[in-house]
């Protein structure tokens, strides 16, 4: 079975627009301000659904769809051993975009939460739920033998999300001075 990265991001898009309409009628308005914020994280989301679910690599100029094939879906590939397979690419360039990629796209991630959901606005809080959003993101990649969970990954992008609340603090620093 192959799925495609439109598909999966037309779905994306479409439950989320049924999500956003059953809240707007439930509430009887639109906080727009609220709105535009959800939409960055609906766009952060939609990037690292692409990055981390789809190829890398373009062929004719698209995006390679995900392959599941049940037959090769065991054994699962999973690495548990934190920072054993960090530099095992071929050249210093893959290196770079690992460890730059996986960290830089969880960075909105530690901005948009904490100023949408003001609960989130601590440090171990935030820490706490990137974490759970990078271990989803790693269980869910399981049953497909062309992607890999690893411990590296969920380091580096809860590094991501404490860069971005780093940012978001020291904003909030400015703002109040």
């Amino acid at each position: 079975m192959e799925i495609s990265f439109f598909a999966t991001e037309l779905f994306f898009t479409a439950l989320w627009l049924v999500v956003r309409i059953i809240i707007w009628v439930k509430q009887k308005r639109i906080d727009w301000k609220r709105e535009v914020l959800l939409l960055l994280m609906f766009v952060n989301l939609a990037v690292i659904i692409r990055y981390v679910f789809f190829p890398r690599d373009l062929v004719d100029g698209r995006v390679q769809p995900l392959v599941f094939r049940a037959e090769e879906a065991l054994p699962l590939r999973i690495n548990l051993r934190p920072l054993v397979h960090l530099l095992d690419y071929d050249n210093v360039r893959d290196i770079i975009w690992n460890v730059a990629g996986n960290s830089a796209m969880f960075i909105p991630t530690g901005i948009i939460l904490p100023v949408l959901y003001k609960k989130l606005d601590a440090f171990w809080k935030i820490i706490a739920v990137g974490a759970l959003i990078s271990l989803c993101i790693e269980v869910l990649q399981l049953p497909f033998a062309s992607r890999a969970s690893d411990v590296d990954d969920l380091i580096l992008n809860t590094f991501g999300v404490i860069v971005g609340y780093g940012i978001y603090m020291a904003i909030k620093r400015v703002r109040r001075r």
